[in-house]
């Protein structure tokens, strides 16, 4: 067998199966693998199933508290709490976007500090559903080291995603969705599983080399995009995400790969913004003139199209895996 083909419904079972069977409760298995699998759809398999194997054995080790309730309070007028008590990110962004989406029309934007967090997978999905109820949403977040400063030569900062995403008239949300080193890191650790070997320039082994080689690459630091510029926006998000939440810096959260250590406790920040009051209620046909404008070139698309597709595609004819992920899901699933 070179390939198996599961469609979602079935992946997600299996994954949720492989979960509870790891000591996570039934419904916050049930938000984690359907976050795996929406991954795994888009084509972002760095975020994808690809991660299962370590979340399983996380949260029977107790890293992750897989039976964990998130708890929200009310910070201020706008201001929501969560305290994602070292259990997975998942449940606890989704109670940030219920209660935002109930919050936002009232006050016009809201925002939510997750703290006590863990890897937020797919950043954009956390948007995405913010603009489908008709808002415009921001995320940052912050991960374990993986980024020197500028100049530096040891990590210091995570690879630390930014997402933007905003509702279109009768379409699909626009979503933006950017890790600030030059790839994901998800993305090496895929590549080391797989056995292949990384581009150059997207990362330094641990004496400040460029290297190909994937774990050399997760021993050491990644570039960040931009250089100087982005090693500044890298910061100011480790700020918003962890400094603004108080959730651990990434140079003292433990390895979202790994059984090593404490729970990783880093945070998240979610902002949302009602476009119609802000906009005089002229935000939907400005944004309709703004992607006329973009697509008006021959060549252009808009950001996240290709995911798009890959969706459609995965909802039609399913995931392929490779047999080696195939078996290794049914292992978990003993």
């Amino acid at each position: 067998m070179t390939e198996r083909i599961l469609s979602l419904t079935e992946a997600t079972r299996l994954a949720v199966d492989a979960l509870t069977r790891h000591k996570v409760g039934p419904e916050n298995a049930a938000f984690v693998a359907g976050a795996l699998v929406a991954a795994e759809a888009d084509g972002l398999k760095g975020h994808g199933l690809s991660r299962l194997p370590s979340y399983c054995a996380q949260s029977a080790s107790g890293k992750v508290d897989g039976y964990a309730r998130p708890e929200a309070v009310q910070a201020a007028s706008a201001a929501i709490r969560i305290d994602a008590r070292h259990g997975f990110a998942y449940p606890a962004l989704a109670l940030a976007i219920e209660r935002l989406t109930a919050l936002t029309p009232e006050t016009g934007v809201a925002v939510a500090a997750v703290t006590r967090s863990h890897h937020c997978g797919v950043a954009g999905h956390h948007v995405e559903a913010l603009a489908e109820k008709g808002l415009c949403g921001l995320l940052f977040a912050n991960t374990p080291k993986a980024i020197a400063p500028w100049g530096g030569n040891r990590g210091v900062f995570g690879t630390n995603p930014i997402a933007f995403g905003a509702p279109c008239p009768n379409d699909m949300p626009l979503v933006i969705d950017l890790s600030l080193s030059k790839v994901a890191r998800g993305r090496i650790l895929f590549a080391r599983e797989e056995g292949k070997a990384i581009p150059e320039g997207w990362a330094l082994d641990p004496d400040g080399n460029p290297t190909t080689d994937p774990a050399a690459a997760l021993a050491g630091t990644m570039i960040p995009m931009g250089e100087a510029k982005g090693a500044a926006l890298v910061m100011m998000v480790e700020i918003l995400a962890a400094a603004l939440t108080n959730a651990r810096f990434g140079f003292e959260a433990s390895s979202f790969f790994d059984v090593a250590g404490p729970p990783p406790g880093v945070g998240q920040l979610l902002i949302a913004l009602d476009p119609g009051p802000l906009s005089g209620g002229a935000y939907g046909s400005r944004i309709t003139e703004l992607i006329a404008a973009v697509l008006d070139q021959g060549n252009t698309r808009l950001p996240g199209q290709r995911r798009m597709n890959l969706r459609k595609q995965a909802e039609r004819e399913g995931l392929r895996l490779t047999a080696s992920q195939y078996e290794q899901i049914m292992h978990l699933c003993g």
